[in-house]
């Protein structure tokens, strides 16, 4: 079966809109269309239905989605494969990160990857963790590192580096002298927190459950979508936030955030790198243990 046609179908079901397809793949919403109908030519049997609100998957398609996803894994194994048996082959790899691994951990790593790889083409594309898995799932990205606690059936995640929350204040704000907070207290303090999405919502979101409370019980002032963003506005406000240790080696080093303890809450949680299943071998696990080694020098 025709590898592009497959890739329209994967795409389509999984956007669930012709039109989101086409500007995904860049050909036009007919050419869509018309892949789709010869596959359902094909299987004589519809793969979406069709109405106002937009399409859906049949059973049918929902079957043809699971049996493409894994040739299109197939075709891209066989692609690596044959390229690392010739010396002419051209060695890339697309790289998908959460933000805090994104700014704070693969730069460095990069860098000297790069200076010890020959000839070898790196790029990276950056989103919360839930955008990294969506792309890995798409075929967008070959390899991903995310920080959520949550784990996809059809994707494969190695340990990467342990990490934890902390919550953090502005020294020069109302809280910059503040060492500790109940978790009822907890409540009732100004909070930044980031998007729904990230990697470190969802671990704030579970932790905060287990103590009996869930976000909306907290009095959260803003959300924001990066790690800088958050760390600015806390050292300009009276707010607080609960930030990744790592990406506050600068801040604390300079004195302008504090670390707040809150009284029986830990928030450890685990990098991880994420490939799609079958796929952790080859580039891909070496490419993981590098920057595990050079990951767990950095901490």
């Amino acid at each position: 079966m025709d590898e592009f046609r497959l890739r329209v179908f994967v795409t389509a079901a999984r956007t669930l809109s012709f039109s989101r397809c086409a500007a995904d793949l860049n050909i036009t919403q007919p050419a869509v269309s018309r892949h789709i109908g010869e596959l359902e030519a094909r299987y004589g049997m519809p793969l979406f239905t069709r109405g106002t609100s937009g399409v859906a998957l049949t059973g049918a398609g929902n079957l043809l989605l699971r049996h493409a996803e894994g040739l299109l894994r197939a075709y891209r194994k066989m692609d690596y494969d044959m390229e690392q048996l010739s010396e002419t082959g051209k060695k890339e790899i697309t790289i998908g990160a959460s933000t805090t691994i994104a700014m704070y951990l693969l730069p460095q790593v990069l860098a000297s990857f790069m200076k010890q790889s020959d000839g070898v083409k790196v790029s990276m594309l950056s989103g919360n963790s839930e955008r990294v898995e969506q792309w890995l799932r798409e075929g967008t990205v070959d390899i991903g590192f995310v920080e959520n606690a949550s784990r996809r059936p059809w994707l494969h995640y190695e340990p990467l580096l342990a990490d934890e929350l902390v919550l953090v204040a502005g020294t020069g704000g109302r809280f910059g002298t503040l060492d500790s907070v109940t978790p009822q207290e907890l409540k009732s303090l100004p909070l930044v927190l980031r998007e729904k999405g990230s990697g470190t919502r969802e671990i704030v979101e579970n932790v905060l459950s287990l103590h009996g409370m869930e976000v909306e019980d907290m009095n959260v002032v803003i959300e924001l979508s990066s790690t800088e963003a958050i760390k600015t506005f806390v050292r300009s406000s009276d707010a607080l936030a609960i930030v990744s240790v790592i990406a506050l080696r600068r801040e604390l080093a300079d004195g302008s955030v504090r670390i707040v303890d809150i009284e029986g809450v830990d928030m450890p949680r685990e990098f991880a790198t994420v490939v799609r299943q079958g796929e952790f071998s080859g580039f891909n696990e070496s490419f993981h243990n590098m920057v595990m080694r050079h990951a767990s020098a950095m901490v």
